[in-house]
């Protein structure tokens, strides 16, 4: 697969495949930086519950639609966290020197992505807290209304990086299920507070475009947009990266974007 982007892309986009051969195509050093939600093989304390659909695992919400599963989320801890590894490792190929990574996760799998993040080369740096600010509650226990962010970066980061100081904890509401295009879409809000801490410009030695290997609802790649960064989203099912690039499309267009970032297509 030969790539589509290279140092001076300027736009959005949704790439239709599968992240391991997708990430292989890519360049050395091509992007400022990796934000991502990578299925949790999680929502079960069992092989049996993992196994589930992912709308029996995700979403308490029952509809005459129901929005499409999403595959890679029934593999066991040990699977699980070797495949992370794996992609891991080529995403930092791609990545440049001290670009930064953000990867979210539940209670569950935390440990084991913080060992394959390490594993793969990056540094991990510590841990961030997205407060959903309500769960399904179970008498006598502690709500389940946080996710976590793992996050790290590509060897040294310098301390005078052009980026600003952000919060550890990040207070939003999940998106009504009414108003997703995906299972475990992520609100736009954080997104964008998140991406702030990409440095901007294509010649910055450590930012530029950001990439997203696990795109689902193409939040990251919106979110970048309007925080006036190129990105580059990956995902592996065929309704999902068309849904996305047309929600991207949209809401640029709805703003009027006429830059190069409101440039958005789901390529094969």
């Amino acid at each position: 697969m030969k790539s589509v982007i290279d140092h001076n892309f300027t736009g959005t986009r949704i790439i239709n495949g599968d992240t391991f051969e997708v990430l292989k195509s890519f360049p050395d050093a091509l992007f400022g930086g990796v934000i991502c939600d990578p299925p949790y093989a999680s929502g079960s304390a069992d092989q049996n519950g993992k196994a589930k659909s992912t709308a029996a695992k995700y979403s308490s919400v029952k509809t005459a639609n129901p929005l499409p599963d999403f595959e890679g989320d029934a593999k066991d801890q040990r699977s699980w966290t070797h495949w992370m590894t794996e992609w891991l490792i080529e995403a930092r190929r791609v990545t440049k020197p001290g670009a930064p990574i953000l990867m979210f996760i539940d209670w569950r799998q935390l440990p084991s992505m913080t060992d394959a993040l390490q594993w793969a080369g990056w540094i991990w740096r510590g841990i961030l807290v997205w407060d959903k600010t309500n769960s399904r509650p179970q008498r006598g226990r502690f709500r389940q209304q946080a996710e976590f962010m793992v996050w790290g970066s590509n060897g040294h980061m310098p301390l005078d990086r052009n980026a600003p100081i952000l919060p550890g904890v990040f207070r939003q509401a999940m998106p009504p299920f009414q108003k997703r295009i995906h299972q475990t879409e992520k609100p736009l809000e954080v997104m964008r507070d998140l991406c702030k801490i990409v440095e901007p410009g294509n010649d910055s030695p450590s930012g530029g475009i950001i990439l997203d290997p696990f795109s689902g609802a193409g939040t990251t790649v919106l979110a970048a947009a309007l925080e006036g960064y190129p990105a580059v989203g990956i995902e592996l099912s065929k309704h999902y990266a068309d849904a996305s690039a047309l929600r991207i499309e949209t809401a640029l267009k709805d703003l009027d974007c006429d830059s190069p970032s409101a440039q958005t297509a789901a390529a094969a």
